[in-house]
């Protein structure tokens, strides 16, 4: 969108948010320039900071080109390249890095077209502006022409224009100038905004279109593996990270839609969403696994060995979408989750410790929400309607109003009003009481940190609080319904309506409160500036999202779909992006299906599922595998037997994915303890049970070469047909959906529901929220509900102890078994190795 603005501060003012390419109309002679300078420099540094407008062009008088108003274009939005800095990268030839004139760029192109080359030709410039005409000096001189510049008044016309092969003309011809001065053959070109009149839109039409999508400039770190490979840290602190920056502007993000963390991680405006709009989408490959040993069989480093092989080695522009790691495993037992050996996100410490703060800033709105649950509970109880109507409608100023958030309530309440001094003492009541039950709250606080001593709590025990205690719990935070919101929400609007229908408990009447009836803006803005995270960059110097951090067997357990859909429109047609589903395919994958993919609208290409040798002799009836203590001998020596017996798992996942109509390309992560018969003899069962291929991994020890076989399965998988299809039809009641995924991917020959979920599914029904999706809350470590149950149980009965609702997020939420939504810690947590080192400021001992 091209407008054209007077230069009238008034006027400009005018210019709608969602304008993104601004043009200035010209100066005329008349025009008192002095008196606009100001003013048209204020305008100029305001629209470079605003991220709507993506360009600024400036249509000025000759006499107006000072370097005062040149300058003060932001180089990443100046579409003519008048600035000194995109001038003088053209100079020394960077025009990778640097905005060239549209109109000079045409005036080339038509010249290659109508003279065939330019070389040795002389080309003579007509009255072109001054950076016009340096930008075509400069494009000029570097195809071999020989340059000249004059104006029309110029003595020498004559001579210059009969010399002249090209004449490029910036203004009208007088007509004094006779045509005869031309040598005949002479090409002309006229690039004067007169000659445009009514096409002024064309001149920066190309200029527009390399907004949309700008081709990848990557270069890729180099690789030098040491053997014995050295602990994670010390891999990671041995390659200097790629400047964020640098590697956004190889990817083709613009300086606008990035907000700078330190040297390496950085956040991505949503803008980019929009510019990006027209560009078809990349390959979109989930990385599951089968189910794992409680050291986790590398599902992450996996992800990001076949990214680096993609993209270092195949030359595929391929981009790697990850959850944020939670303290609570990284503490505790798990550690964290940036992948491992040559195939993991630098500098890990600081993806694996804070990162930007998202989990602390979801903590901090779920735990107000969660106080303003009881707060108004309690005001409602001590309060009569008068004295709550005052304080809920304060007169401030001697004025009285309701806010934004109180109308939309009065609205929904059935109640047309917005003068506060009108309504009726009824109308009154059902403004100011919610009437939460106690005994329903749903909402919990939560923490990032795993404490078994928070399952259960009393709050309220302080005589402020007047009696009003009640039973509560704490979850672990990325459990929280407004992490699992921001992974699967499309957009701003998106976020603000599903925040909106958070249910937080039911009132008497057995109706659902929300979070719109208690303080739904005040942690909507928290959550404002999370975005997607582009942050970092995979070892090789390839791109990684790292945006929220569900857990997979008490949430969802996927990366987000903003994260994805960008990643998807960056990486072009023909790239891959490549995310992860939290543990087990029947966990994970079974969710990113039946879920995400509901919330995105994004159809999967590929499955990837990871297995390890030492997972599959675990299910092959080998010993308890438990964190922190040393494998028995049966992990490190050659049992061709367990790893067969074990295949069963391996079947069964692949058998899961199908259910889903994807391919399915089998990963075998292989460690220096697997001998290559049992790699040899796993690829070979996974291919008879279905897979269209199964290949050896060894991108820990070897970085991304080490998963170039596997990277070039997955293109080959990716051009399969895809008969992608969902488990479940929604409008299915709420007890047949959850029989389904239990009989059909955990293997259950039923299910049996406590008196408890009983209740919650009628509940849930009778508000209208039956035809959502379900995110069953189990064990990872086994198919069933019994963690110590391997291989691929049958037979077992299911018991869904418990039955929720994340109405925001979208889904049902059955409890099966035991299962907690708060973790505990170990006897020896992983925060025993780790410490500061006060001389070098480097964490030590993590991982």
């Amino acid at each position: 969108h091209v407008f054209t603005l007077p230069i009238f501060k008034k006027q400009i003012r005018k210019v709608p948010k969602t304008s993104v390419y601004i043009y200035f109309g010209g100066l005329t002679k008349n025009t008192c320039f002095w008196n606009f300078v100001c003013l048209i420099v204020g305008e100029i540094l305001r629209l470079n900071e605003d991220p709507t407008v993506h360009g600024v062009a400036l249509h000025l008088s000759e006499n107006a080109y000072s370097s005062k108003i040149l300058n003060a274009v932001k180089p990443e939005k100046d579409v003519d390249g008048v600035s000194d800095v995109n001038l003088g990268r053209l100079v020394r030839g960077d025009t990778y890095n640097c905005s060239v004139s549209p109109t000079a760029s045409a005036v080339m192109e038509l010249l290659e077209k109508l003279v065939k080359t330019v070389d040795g030709k002389k080309v003579l410039l007509v009255e072109t502006c001054g950076p016009l005409e340096a930008s075509l000096q400069c494009l000029l001189q570097r195809k071999g022409a020989m340059t000249m510049s004059c104006q029309w008044k110029t003595q020498q016309l004559q001579s210059k224009l009969h010399q002249a092969d090209v004449v490029v003309v910036g203004s009208t011809k007088p007509k004094e100038i006779p045509v005869s001065w031309i040598r005949p053959g002479t090409t002309i070109v006229n690039c004067y905004p007169d000659f445009l009149s009514g096409k002024i839109s064309l001149k920066f039409e190309r200029w527009i279109q390399s907004q949309q999508y700008r081709e990848w400039n990557l270069h890729c770190l180099k690789l030098q593996p040491l053997s014995p490979v050295p602990s994670d840290i010390e891999i990671s602190r041995g390659q200097s990270p790629k400047a964020v920056d640098v590697l956004a502007k190889e990817i083709g993000l613009l300086a606008d839609e990035i907000e700078i963390y330190g040297q390496t991680k950085a956040k991505v405006r949503l803008s980019l969403l929009e510019r990006l709009k027209d560009q078809t989408d990349g390959k979109y490959v989930l990385v599951a696994g089968i189910t794992p040993t409680p050291l986790g069989e590398g599902k992450s480093t996996v992800t990001i060995g076949l990214v680096q092989a993609l993209t270092a080695h195949l030359n595929v522009n391929s981009f790697a979408c990850l959850r944020q790691p939670s303290q609570g495993p990284t503490f505790g037992v798990k550690g964290g989750a940036a992948g491992g050996g040559y195939a993991q996100v630098i500098p890990m410490e600081e993806f694996n410790l804070h990162l930007t703060g998202d989990i602390h800033a979801i903590t901090a709105a779920n735990n107000l929400l969660a106080a303003a649950v009881d707060a108004r509970i309690l005001h409602e109880s001590t309060q009569s309607d008068k004295a709550l109507y005052n304080r809920l409608v304060p007169v401030v100023n001697g004025v009285r109003e309701f806010s934004s958030i109180q109308l939309a309530r009065l609205k929904r309440l059935g109640i047309n009003k917005t003068d506060p001094g009108t309504l009726t003492a009824d109308e009154i009541n059902k403004f100011v009481r919610l009437d939460i039950d106690p005994s329903t709250i749903t909402w919990q606080r939560v923490l990032d940190t795993n404490d078994r001593f928070l399952r259960k709590i009393t709050i309220g025990q302080a005589n402020t609080e007047k009696g009003f205690f009640r039973q509560a719990q704490f979850d672990i935070a990325v459990a929280s319904e407004i992490m699992a919101i921001l992974a699967l929400t499309t957009s701003l609007a998106d976020m603000k309506e599903r925040l909106g229908k958070m249910v937080v408990a039911n009132d008497k009447n057995g109706q659902p409160v929300t979070a719109e009836d208690l303080v739904f803006s005040s942690f909507l803005w928290l959550l404002y500036y999370l975005g997607c995270k582009f942050s970092f960059c995979i070892f090789q110097g390839t791109p990684v999202f790292v945006h929220a951090g569900p857990f997979a067997n008490i949430a969802h357990g996927n990366s987000s779909v903003l994260a994805d859909k960008i990643a998807l429109k960056l990486v072009g047609e023909e790239g891959f992006v490549v995310t992860e589903a939290g543990f087990g395919a029947d966990i994970g994958m079974e969710k990113f299906f039946n879920i995400k993919c509901r919330a995105s609208g994004l159809v999967p290409s590929v499955v990837v599922l990871v297995a390890t040798v030492r997972a599959l002799k675990m299910h092959g009836g080998g010993p308890n595998v438990t964190a922190g203590a040393p494998l028995k001998k049966e992990y490190t020596e050659e049992n061709l037997q367990l790893v067969a017996d074990g295949c069963c798992n391996l079947q069964k996942q692949i058998q899961i994915a199908q259910l889903f109509g994807v391919p399915v390309v089998v990963a075998l992560n292989v460690f220096k303890t697997d001998a290559h018969a049992e790699v040899d003899l796993v690829c070979e069962i996974a291919k008879q049970s279905g897979a269209f291929d199964a290949v050896p991994c060894n991108h820990w020890s070897a970085g991304g070469r080490g998963a170039v076989e596997l990277a070039q399965a997955v293109r080959k998988a990716a051009s399969q047909e895809n008969h992608f299809k969902y488990l479940y039809n929604l409008e299915l009641p709420i007890i047949e959906k959850i029989r389904i995924i239990a009989q059909k991917v955990y293997g259950a020959e039923d299910i049996e529901l406590s008196p408890a979920a009983q209740s919650q599914i009628s509940r849930y029904s009778k508000q209208g929220f039956g035809n959502l999706p379900i995110c069953m809350a189990k064990t990872h470590l086994s198919l069933s509900h019994q963690p110590e149950r391997k291989g691929v149980p049958t037979g077992f009965i299911l018991p869904i102890s418990d039955v929720r609702a994340s109405i925001g997020a979208g889904f049902i939420y059955p409890l099966v078994g035991t299962m907690s939504t708060m973790p505990g810690l170990p006897t020896r947590p992983c925060f025993y190795d780790i410490d500061l080192d006060p001389d070098t400021e480097q964490v030590k001992g993590l991982f």
